[in-house]
């Protein structure tokens, strides 16, 4: 090599001074334009992705990948792509930022689970108290919250393992999360260098499945037998019944004088289908807390979710694929959740109604133009043609059918272009088929994605989309009848789910009248939902 350059330069010297500035130029330009190139491929490339991402040429690095530190860095991309690319897909940022408290107790957390979770020395000391059935005095170290997988559907697991991680958040427990179901086919580890998975060797997996009201550590029954007072031995763990079903005993977990037991007990193994956060506020010792967490107390869903529930790739590939093929290019998308709840399950005239009325009388989507509306007319009033894709989720693919021919036969009396779009219509809900669930999840995902969404009252299915989303949704009231009620839906106070079966006597009864950021459920008096309102202690 070093033989070659000495000959050119021998032959360089030998040119004249013409040939010498023209071989210099052309060098120059092609080194010049190599790097205009590859500068130009690098830009392409990125362009490309974000376009593949979110339909818009905005450089990757511009968005908030950790959502204003809510989620940490440091986790392998490539095995689980939505953790830092979900808010890509959103066409603005969330206006909702997690407190620096809130950022603050997930990192401290994030260490606690690392130190105790599975796999570590004092995981294994706590589970060996199980097998003794006591406490050991000097392994106070690490305390657990196991949430079980209840027959609930997906919408059900979600907001309750919110509720249970909220309560192993504020009392400084770590929380395990069977993982017989499906939930790993669903959902990547939201946790740094450590599994949220409850082994399966886990001393009480045999048993769990059978725990319900009457099991004779479950909490309530302890209480109902009288079985717990000043000298009662802690024992090394506590069936806590938070399902639908609960009693009057079981209730008392939200009452401040029965923390101090539970707060002994190294396990508690929890069954729920509900979000029951809202009686975490009401809880004095809690709610200080709460408050230095959550300053915008209708934020608890929104930040909790958006910060455990991470798809998978089989299911992210799902929600990107639909929304590149059939939301990206819209100018506004509006999400519709259908849940019909009557026996029989199916299409109804009357909810197809419904659905019309609310979505036109609160100006969601338009009217139809009348017949003596000429084109010309119809073009007239919009500057220009606005495309609204209109996505719907629901087990009956009739009412998005409807819906599509009904503005395919005539145009919108404003000049937007209506596309409706169902990823999904399984018909029947098979909760715990895979991947039944995982377009389930694609499909609330992609709902989240709305900017405006209707949801079916009562529907926890709806709760996770618009709590995901950051939405106020509008709610569809349920039929009486087969009647279209009158209004058809209602605006919701707060993006948080409804608590629909809360403690609404005993301990937490003057509480929930008197605190101003806790409400009735707007379409459901047994229910109760936060709502952000200045701080003020029940007891002021």
């Amino acid at each position: 090599m070093y033989h070659i350059l000495k000959i050119f330069g021998y032959v360089f010297k030998s040119l004249g001074l013409k040939m010498k500035i023209l071989i210099r130029f052309i060098f120059s330009s092609l080194l010049i334009g190599s790097v205009i190139l590859l500068s130009f491929s690098n830009n392409f490339n990125d362009q490309l992705l974000d376009a593949t991402l979110n339909g818009s040429s905005e450089s990757e690095t511009s968005h908030d990948k950790l959502i204003g530190g809510l989620l940490k860095a440091g986790f392998d991309e490539g095995s689980c792509v939505s953790r830092y690319t979900t808010s890509l897909l959103y066409r603005k940022p969330s206006p909702y930022k997690p407190s620096p408290y809130l950022v603050s107790k997930l990192r401290r957390y994030e260490k606690l689970h690392k130190r105790c979770g599975p796999g570590t020395e004092a995981y294994k000391r706590a589970t060996e108290q199980l097998d003794e059935n006591q406490v050991r005095s000097s392994d106070k170290e690490c305390r657990y919250v196991v949430w079980v997988a209840t027959e609930y559907g997906l919408g059900n697991r979600i907001i309750s393992l919110v509720s249970s991680f909220l309560y192993a958040l504020l009392t400084d427990r770590v929380i395990l999360v069977d993982q017989r179901k499906d939930i790993s086919d669903l959902f990547c580890e939201p946790f740094p260098d450590t599994s949220w998975l409850l082994p399966l060797d886990f001393p009480l997996m045999g048993q769990i499945d059978s725990y319900y009201k009457e099991y004779s550590l479950c909490y309530g029954t302890m209480l109902k037998n009288h079985a717990i007072n000043s000298t009662t031995t802690p024992p090394s763990h506590l069936y806590i019944h938070l399902l639908h079903d609960y009693r009057d005993v079981d209730k008392m977990f939200y009452c401040e004088a029965n923390q101090a037991f539970i707060k002994s007990v190294p396990w508690l193994v929890v069954k729920s289908n509900l979000y029951f956060a809202p009686s975490l506020w009401l809880i004095p010792s809690f709610q200080t807390k709460l408050i230095k967490l959550f300053p915008q107390k209708d934020t608890v869903f929104h930040h909790l979710s958006r910060y455990l529930f991470h798809p998978t790739n089989q299911v992210w590939d799902m929600v990107t694929s639909t929304y590149n093929a059939n939301l990206s290019k819209a100018d506004e998308v509006l999400g519709l959740q259908i849940r019909v709840f009557s026996t029989p399950s199916g299409y109804f005239q009357h909810v197809m109604d419904q659905i019309v009325s609310c979505t036109q009388r609160e100006k969601l989507l338009p009217e139809l133009a009348t017949n003596g509306s000429s084109h010309s007319q119809v073009m007239n009033t919009t500057r220009s043609k606005k495309l609204k894709a209109v996505l719907v989720a629901s087990l009956h693919p009739e009412y998005s059918d409807e819906l599509s021919k009904m503005f395919s036969e005539r145009p919108s009396s404003t000049g937007e272009m209506i596309q409706v779009y169902q990823p999904s219509g399984e018909r029947v809900q098979q909760t715990d088929e895979k991947l039944h669930d995982q377009k389930a999840l694609a499909d609330i995902y992609l709902l989240s994605l709305s900017v405006n969404i209707v949801t079916t009252e009562r529907s926890t299915f709806g709760y996770v989309a618009h709590g995901l989303g950051g939405l106020k949704p509008w709610i569809l009231y349920e039929p009486k009848n087969r009647k279209v009620p009158d209004p058809p839906c209602v605006r919701a106070l707060s993006m948080e789910p409804c608590f629909i079966r809360a403690p609404l006597h005993g301990c937490q009864a003057k509480k929930i009248k008197t605190t101003p950021f806790i409400k009735h459920c707007e379409n459901w008096n047994l229910g109760i939902k936060l709502v952000d309102a200045p701080d003020k202690f029940w007891w002021w």
